[in-house]
């Protein structure tokens, strides 16, 4: 009994225990409750409070703004007001001004015709004997007549005239002359006879100037400035083009102060006007040109270096664009210009040279020194540029390090340990053998070199390629020299201005601005610029758009002088030697490094037989403008890596011209070389004979993107070569993966039709891109 009455006890205590901790618990959680529900409601308060200050803030904000705009209106007006004011008080002093002169000049004119008439007593002369003349002569005149009596109308015209007296009495009428009274002088009988006299000023004049633009600068009318140049002997017309000189005569034969301007004084005003020259200098990434024959390993150092994969998308293994790109080292950022390694870009290599501080040689330990190694130390040297020599593809069997020394010795690089000034590294692309070894000798000649520029000031640069982008426009890039380049900025290249729109570093990014060494695309240009034209920022738009029309207008007059001075040339050399057959050829290509590098190289070809005459060139697809050119010159239209146009196309079938597409610069130099000097035996040509035009684009799991297409011209081929273009410029070659029609898989597709295409290696295709199908055909030629 008494261990039951202890174990209820025990639960007793714990059921009380329990209770007492469940209330506590209770009452602690409803005090928690009632806390939060406070602060919340705190903060609901705080914040509803906070956000009324805020709207009350905003609204006295949007007052005093509104007030602060309505007195600024109010100033502009009141300015504008009293602006007119002004302007209108200076025109009426003006015009009174003017109308005083006016008045003197007629009462001095009056006065002098006065008195020379009054001091006129000659008897043949005189007024007054010419007077009495006159009446005798029309009486011995009506005797002489035998006709009726003239009306009364006629009569009073003729007294009116005559200011003679009447019939009936000799009375005055209407200021006719009575007896004893004199004739008024002439000079008092007539009205208005003096023009406004016309004001003389101040006749800014360039070194050539249009007779339209001169006379508007003179107030006068065109037809006066040629009467005087008539009258100096010099016959012009209205638009005509007249120098400095002749100009300045005319200005001068009509009253005018000549101002004579120097022929490039905006051009140096727009130019000088900058802010670099007093900034602090700093130090700056050096530019590394990479140089080298071909094959010999170029694009593939830069591409272990940069640790990306160009080497293999360019064809036929040979860069075909300037490349500038800058990396980052352990040691430091340089900046690298990978300029193609064939003779024909030798223009562009030049170019190259004159953009960099360092370059690099590349020489293959197994070839040794090829002609283009040669080109490449010509152009260093004549740059004043320092020379690392690469011996690459050490790791090759054959490879002979030592006599790649001893070859470019005998051309003045002689090698640090031999005494000379010249490093030499060796490396092997493939593997990354001492690629650190070359980027420390690279930083190593640049610390010797001290290159610093200034950072802060307006950018000057220069334009290391170019070209025309259907989408966007033309397409500059420029590698910074001194300055900062921003995004808003306006650039002068060359021929060509406008404001930087967009800038992407050579991954394709957007930047808002970039220092010096630091190679750039910017979009936003009026045109194209020449690849080497320098790119200098300026202040003023519109006087860089003066300057870039004037570089035009020179450019166009110094083509024009040496089409004339060749013409002219080619007049006594055809009479000298015969005739000379000449190869007429219309260029186009996609930058415009290409194009120049193209036209040297075929200009070089010519001989005293045969001479290669470019009638024309540009850069984009071929238009029908080129093809009509072509056949007015008779003349082959080549396309390096670009197409024609529908229209260009229809032309040059009309005309049945020859077009010849390329997508490696050799192969055109070769066959243009070969057709020359008669050796075309057979040949292989691309000739096209299906073009089909994407409309859709569908996603295959298997297959990859599956363009659906509409056959537009010809035969689509599954087993024949295929390019991808775009905007007439070709982005892929390859071969078809599949061709389907439907569902069924099928050989060819004629045109009309539509059909499904899967691009083998390939997935982005794109609406409205064209795949154009060829096949490579084995002609005979002759050489007509």
């Amino acid at each position: 009994a008494e261990e039951k009455r202890l174990a209820e006890e025990q639960a007793k205590r714990e059921a009380e225990e329990k209770a007492k901790r469940d209330a506590d618990d209770a009452q602690r959680l409803a005090e928690e409750q009632a806390k939060r529900e406070a602060e919340e409601q705190a903060k609901r308060t705080e914040e509803e409070k906070r956000k009324a200050e805020e709207k009350a803030k905003r609204a006295v904000a949007d007052e005093q703004a509104k007030k602060e705009a309505e007195a600024l209106q109010r100033r502009r007006e009141e300015e504008a007001k009293r602006k007119a004011e002004e302007e209108s008080q200076r025109q009426l002093e003006e015009a009174r001004k003017m109308a005083e002169q006016n008045e003197k000049n007629w009462a001095e004119k009056n006065t002098s015709g006065l008195e020379m008439e009054k001091s006129d007593y000659h008897t043949t002369t005189s007024t007054y004997a010419r007077a009495a003349e006159d009446e005798q002569d029309r009486r011995e005149e009506g005797n002489r007549r035998k006709k009726k009596k003239p009306s009364a109308k006629q009569q009073q015209q003729q007294e009116d005239r005559n200011g003679g007296n009447n019939r009936r009495g000799g009375r005055n009428q209407r200021g006719g002359r009575g007896k004893g009274q004199m004739a008024k002088p002439t000079s008092m009988q007539h009205g208005f006879d003096k023009t406004a006299v016309v004001a003389k000023q101040d006749v800014v004049i360039g070194e050539t100037i249009v007779v339209s633009e001169l006379a508007n600068k003179m107030s006068v009318k065109g037809v006066e400035v040629i009467k005087v140049m008539m009258k100096m002997g010099a016959m012009a017309t209205i638009n005509q083009v007249i120098d400095q000189e002749t100009a300045a005569l005319v200005a001068e034969e009509m009253g005018h102060k000549v101002i004579l301007r120097k022929e490039n004084e905006l051009e140096e005003a727009v130019l000088s006007d900058r802010n670099a020259d007093d900034l602090a200098k700093v130090s700056r990434a050096p530019v590394v040109t990479i140089m080298g024959h071909v094959d010999h390993g170029k694009t593939s150092t830069l591409d272990y270096i940069r640790k990306a994969h160009v080497a293999a998308g360019e064809a036929g293994g040979i860069t075909q664009h300037i490349g500038a790109y800058h990396v980052q080292t352990d040691n430091g950022m340089i900046t690298f210009l990978d300029t193609p390694g064939h003779a024909a870009f030798t223009a562009m290599r030049a170019r190259g040279a004159q953009a960099t501080d360092i370059v690099v040689l590349v020489v293959a330990a197994d070839d040794g020194v090829m002609p283009q190694t040669i080109e490449a130390i010509q152009h260093a040297k004549a740059a004043g540029v320092p020379l690392i020599v690469a011996v690459n593809k050490i790791d090759k069997e054959g490879a002979n390090p030592d006599n790649v020394k001893n070859e470019l010795a005998q051309y003045d690089v002689i090698p640090e340990e031999w005494g000379g000034e010249n490093i030499f590294v060796h490396i092997s692309a493939k593997q990354g053998t001492n690629i650190d070894g070359l980027l420390e000798a690279i930083l190593l000649q640049a610390e010797v070199l001290e290159l610093t520029a200034v950072e802060d000031g307006m950018a000057k640069g220069v334009v290391v390629e170019s070209r025309l982008d259907k989408g966007r426009g033309p397409v500059a890039t420029v590698l910074v020299q001194e300055g900062t380049l921003h995004k808003g900025d306006i650039v002068l290249c060359g021929l060509e201005y406008g404001r930087v729109r967009a800038m992407r570093d050579e991954l394709g990014k957007e930047i808002e601005s970039a220092g010096p060494s630091i190679p750039v695309e910017i979009l936003g240009l009026s045109g194209v610029p020449a690849s080497g034209d320098e790119a200098t920022v300026v202040r003023d738009e519109r006087k860089a758009r003066e300057v870039a029309l004037y570089r035009q207008g020179k450019f166009r007059d110094v083509k024009l002088a040496r089409q004339q001075k060749a013409k002219l040339e080619n007049m006594f050399s055809n009479m000298a030697a015969g005739e000379v057959a000449e190869l007429n050829v219309v260029l186009k290509a996609d930058v415009q490094g290409s194009v120049e590098a193209i036209a040297d190289s075929l200009r070089k070809l010519s001989t005293d037989e045969v001479k290669v005459n470019i009638v024309g060139s540009g850069v984009g697809g071929i238009t029908e403008t080129d093809a009509v050119l072509a056949a007015a010159s008779n003349a082959i239209i080549l396309g390096f890596n670009v197409r024609a146009d529908a229209s260009a196309r229809k032309t040059i079938e009309a005309e049945n011209l020859d077009l010849r597409y390329y997508s490696i610069i050799y192969q055109l130099i070769d066959e243009v070389k070969a057709a020359m000097g008669g050796m075309l035996s057979p040949e292989f040509k691309q000739e096209i004979i299906g073009l089909a035009e994407v409309r859709d684009v569908f996603k295959s799991p298997k297959l990859g993107a599956i363009a659906g297409c509409m056959v537009t011209e010809g035969t689509i081929k599954r087993s024949n070569p295929i390019r991808v273009l775009r905007d007439n410029v070709v982005i892929y070659e390859g071969e078809l993966e599949s061709l389907r029609r439907f569902k069924d898989d099928v050989n060819e597709v004629k045109n009309g039709y539509e059909c499904g295409i899967g691009v083998k290696n390939y997935n982005d295709v794109r609406v409205g891109d064209q795949i154009e199908v060829y096949e490579i055909v084995e002609i005979q030629r002759t050489l007509d």
